[in-house]
């Protein structure tokens, strides 16, 4: 092998991860929902839209401080939202406490998440996002409750909460 197409190989090999870790990543993705409008807007009105620390776990792939979140102790009957679209992902029936410090479901709301599978920390992880937005949620492990024996672990930052009795917001365009 000549020093040069090694060389190149390295380059090429090296832009991969890249090219994956990125939010661009999840549209190739196997396991997107089907029936739901997606949106997609340019990168400076996500970061107008959200908070930087929504901006970090959303568009970023970030994880927010285990036991940070007001939604981990949140009890009431009511609804879990993608925070940056308004989707609801989750019914409070789902939620249980996992004592990990993050807010944890056994069940999302059937056809609202994609999944994606996630290296960055070395082995596979299914990670899972809006279906609609794209944004970040968390990721689902195979430790949790019956009926499913699901644990989808979620970032709080990436919910928003509506108590039950109260409208649902519209979806943001």
């Amino acid at each position: 092998m000549k020093r040069r197409d090694f060389l190149r190989g390295l380059a090429g090999a090296a832009a991969v991860p890249a090219v994956l870790a990125g939010p661009l990543r999840r549209l190739a993705a196997a396991g997107e929902p089907e029936g739901l409008e997606t949106i997609d807007k340019p990168d400076a009105e996500w970061r107008r839209l959200l908070t930087p620390e929504q901006y970090h776990v959303l568009r970023e792939e970030g994880t927010e401080r285990a036991f940070t979140s007001t939604l981990n102790d949140e009890k009431r009957d009511g609804t879990f939202l993608c925070a940056a679209c308004n989707l609801p992902l989750f019914e409070s029936a789902t939620k249980y406490d996992s004592g990990t410090g993050w807010p944890s479901f056994w069940a999302p709301i059937e056809g609202r998440l994609g999944t994606s599978t996630d290296f960055r920390i070395g082995y596979p992880r299914t990670e899972y996002h809006c279906g609609r937005c794209g944004g970040h949620q968390g990721h689902v492990f195979d430790d949790g409750p019956p009926p499913t024996g699901k644990r989808y672990c979620n970032n709080g930052v990436a919910l928003r909460f509506v108590p039950a009795g109260e409208p649902l917001p519209e979806l943001l365009p």
